[in-house]
């Protein structure tokens, strides 16, 4: 078909070609039962190629022309195409024409036979009565299937083998912002009604690494904390040089606040520098400025260097329970006036090689000094800290530490956890500063574990 609406085809331009009679091919082709006026039908492209009644059974019939009204004459040009409409899938069977060949009725299919019973529910099906009714049988129920009597797929509660789907959990009860406010509660305390253990006299200990960043001020801070939140007398003495500690518990430490240097080298008393901790009751601690980093050189002409800490300690006048000393990262003169002051050494201990590598030497040394300056020493406590459960390393090490100390190690381990590094920048520990964390319930695990031994141990309690 051209643009100007010919055809190339004169069978179509011309209604005469296709007849040798030279009648008229008309597009509305009729049949029994559709009207010559009714509306036109053109045929679907991929409609079977049949003469229509043919699909209904019905005699091919000869098709006899219809006349052209007058005026309407066939000319050159060909006539405009009137689309017409589709016609819709569900059209009216037109009637049935008496036929020679009666049509054979359509096979009916036989009913089927159901071989079991055990379905859920009804089955639905036109005839009444389940299929052990139809077949004369006593309908009988599987055993491992409850009985419904509230329609498909509805079970029975009062069956023994019943399970409800719906039964509330723990989970449930306790959704997990509900289980953080619960642990921030009793790390909090804030009513002060639950107590951890008090010992008998004070317990002087000493947290104590060569190896830096193990986490000793980090320890120390939160420790002191959890034992002064729960009903402790607590004093923390900040022997490093950098002063990390009071930044932890938000105490001034600049230049000219009185620091533990003056009582080391100018024998001030140590009641005249500890400082309260703001917002934490029960809690002090004794300051370090960057004067203390001069420390180590000033005590070597001192008398009786090793022991100056240890008799400040001794001369306050208050009674405390713990009394915790955050060690530098070294074994000098400072490390060891901790060591001799102390009575316990906890030693913070990272779960990876270098944690390892130079405990021996660490160890060696607690032993110089408690068989020449202070008998009484003792490793009483080993915390792992920065344990990271999807490494293969931190669990060899916790083996290998649990294996060498035994019960020195806490049961309590410290995972790694963001919001424990996160509370220094706020001037705050991270008791206070996130007390749902992981980090902060893993250390008050550990400074109940700690308060519980302190009152179990004979030693502690007898010194």
């Amino acid at each position: 078909m051209h643009d100007n609406g010919r055809y190339d085809d004169q069978g179509i331009t011309d209604p005469r070609s296709y007849r040798s009679d030279g009648t008229d091919v008309s597009r509305e082709t009729e049949y029994e039962g559709w009207s010559a006026g009714s509306r036109s039908r053109s045929p679907h492209p991929d409609a079977p190629s049949t003469v229509p009644g043919e699909e209904y059974g019905l005699p091919r019939r000869q098709v006899e022309p219809m006349s052209r009204p007058a005026g309407h004459e066939p000319s050159g040009q060909t006539p405009a195409i009137q689309r017409t409409e589709q016609p819709s899938a569900e059209r009216p069977d037109p009637p049935r024409q008496a036929s020679a060949v009666p049509a054979q009725p359509a096979p009916v299919p036989a009913a089927p036979v159901y071989q079991s019973t055990n379905v859920i529910g009804p089955v639905a099906s036109s005839a009444t009565g389940t299929p052990a009714e139809q077949a004369g049988l006593p309908e009988v129920a599987p055993a491992d299937t409850p009985s419904s009597t509230a329609g498909p797929f509805h079970e029975d509660p009062s069956g023994d083998a019943y399970v409800s789907r719906e039964t509330t959990s723990r989970e449930e009860d306790d959704p997990p912002l509900a289980m953080e406010a619960m642990r921030a509660v009793q790390i909090l305390n804030p009513s002060g009604e639950v107590n951890m253990p008090r010992p008998s006299r004070t317990r002087v200990m000493c947290v104590a690494n060569q190896k830096g960043g193990v986490g000793k001020t980090t320890t120390t801070v939160n420790l002191a904390v959890a034992l002064a939140l729960h009903g402790n007398r607590v004093l923390v003495v900040d022997l490093d040089p950098q002063g990390n500690a009071s930044t932890g518990l938000n105490v001034p430490h600049h230049a000219g606040v009185p620091d533990v240097y003056d009582c080391l080298i100018e024998n001030v008393p140590l009641a005249e520098v500890a400082q309260a901790v703001e917002g934490i009751p029960n809690l002090w601690c004794v300051p370090a400025t960057i004067d203390l980093a001069g420390a180590e050189i000033e005590l070597v002409s001192v008398v009786a260097r090793e022991s100056r800490l240890g008799r400040a300690i001794a001369a306050y006048p208050g009674q405390f329970d713990y009394v915790f000393i955050d060690c530098p990262p070294s074994l000098g003169l400072l490390t060891v006036n901790a060591l001799v002051a102390a009575q316990e050494v906890l030693i913070p201990i990272q779960c990876e090689y270098y944690a390892l590598e130079g405990l021996n030497q660490l160890i060696n040394n607690i032993n110089l000094v408690k068989q020449h300056l202070n008998p009484t020493l003792d490793v009483s406590t080993i915390l792992l800290t920065m344990y990271d459960r999807r490494t293969r390393l931190a669990d060899a090490v916790e083996q290998d530490v649990r294996n060498h100390f035994g019960d020195k190690v806490l049961q309590a381990v410290i995972p790694r956890n963001v919001r424990v590094s996160e509370a220094p920048s706020y001037g705050q520990s991270v008791m206070t500063y996130d007390p749902g964390s992981r980090g902060a319930t893993s250390y008050f695990e550990a400074a109940q574990e700690i308060a519980e031994r302190g009152v179990k141990d004979p030693v502690a309690r007898n010194a």
